[in-house]
């Protein structure tokens, strides 16, 4: 009966210890926030003493993976990972173009006209929603409206 009561007692430790190490990273993963300056350098590291890998500009959709101090690892639309300075995140929703050439319009309708077109990889903040549509602006203050399925 004793032994069985150990076995019982290291089952339940070895699934506390899973479950801690893996609720973190659930945790961050739901987070989502917005590049909140003009331009945010993305490190391969958490530090400034690590190399940038690439820039991104205000709006552009984050997902938090990881936090170490004031640096978050995150992932992009395109399943990249790197590092930021948290004081350049904020939380503002923002969306990402994810197809080539995609129109934003000037009402929420197919039948809406054209305004402008952008390419993948465009960074909006949303300004509000009405059904499959969404309202945004660009950095430039370029407004219109784009389909759901068209960004990230």
């Amino acid at each position: 009966m004793k032994r069985l009561n150990i076995e019982i007692g290291i089952k339940i430790f070895a699934a506390i210890v899973a479950v801690s190490l893996i609720l973190p990273g659930l945790l961050y993963a739901q987070e989502r926030l917005s590049i909140n300056a003009g331009i945010a350098n993305m490190r391969s590291g958490p530090g400034t003493k690590y190399d940038v890998l690439w820039q991104v500009e205000r709006y552009h959709p984050v997902q938090i993976i990881e936090k170490k101090g004031n640096w978050y690892k995150i992932k992009d639309f395109e399943n990249d990972t790197a590092w930021l300075h948290k004081s350049l995140l904020g939380k503002t929703v923002g969306v990402i173009t994810i197809k080539e050439k995609c129109n934003v319009r000037s009402k929420p309708a197919k039948s809406g006209g054209i305004l402008f077109t952008v390419e993948k990889g465009v960074p909006f903040k949303v300004l509000a929603r009405k059904g499959n549509w969404i309202k945004i602006e660009h950095a430039d203050s370029d407004v219109g409206w784009i389909y759901k399925t068209l960004v990230w």
